[in-house]
């Protein structure tokens, strides 16, 4: 990547983040003059990111207001829980990589995280744990088109899961997320990614349903 290219995406993972870790709440107005001073860039590379993230459905332009952060809602987001099913299942099908010793050593650290989440449950690091981990299940298809589709509607919708929490067994959760990654770690040491997959696409759809019962 070129240096340029880097900076733009260091500022796109560093925005999309704050906003799906809700340290930008609905509503909040991103001051241009503030991240560009924050970030130590002009506005022209800052307002790329803001235009992606447009595009992207996790903030809204409004003439004389500015940018401001959208909301969420899981029953808006029904058909693109949907969608997130069928691609979910998809990453063991098209274009799997082979499991190597560099993927179970990933899948021991993710478990190491998530049983100390599971000792100690704390909402943000559940949120950044199942950020890293959906990246983690992303790497294992080499189907670029399929990768990118999947990471932008996880991101859509990624906000719901810390907003709902206040109203959820925060405790199970954490050990529903924990007992996923175990699962996942059995498929991949028996080199089966097809198998991996259907676990994240039945842990996504309990998920959809016990957020829908909140």
């Amino acid at each position: 990547m070129t240096e340029a290219a880097t900076r733009f995406r260091r500022l796109y993972d560093a925005l999309r983040s704050r906003i799906c870790l809700l340290d930008y709440p609905p509503g909040t107005r991103l001051s241009e003059e503030t991240l560009a001073q924050e970030f130590g860039t002009s506005r022209t590379p800052l307002r790329r990111v803001l235009a992606r993230l447009e595009d992207e459905g996790l903030v809204v332009s409004r003439h004389g207001v500015g940018t401001l952060v959208t909301d969420v809602d899981v029953t808006e987001m029904a058909q693109v829980y949907a969608l997130r099913l069928e691609l979910s299942q998809l990453v063991g099908t098209l274009s799997p990589v082979a499991i190597t010793a560099a993927h179970l050593d990933e899948i021991d650290s993710f478990a190491a995280r998530a049983e100390a989440l599971n000792q100690s449950p704390d909402p943000r690091d559940f949120a950044r744990l199942n950020m890293d981990y959906h990246a983690f299940g992303l790497s294992l298809t080499d189907n670029a088109a399929l990768r990118d589709t999947a990471e932008r509607l996880y991101f859509l919708t990624a906000r719901i899961w810390l907003k709902s929490i206040p109203h959820m067994d925060l405790a199970g959760e954490c050990a529903i997320f924990r007992d996923e990654i175990l699962q996942t770690r059995q498929a991949l040491r028996a080199a089966d990614p097809q198998a991996a997959a259907l676990i994240r696409r039945s842990h996504i759809s309990m998920s959809y349903h016990r957020l829908r019962s909140v």
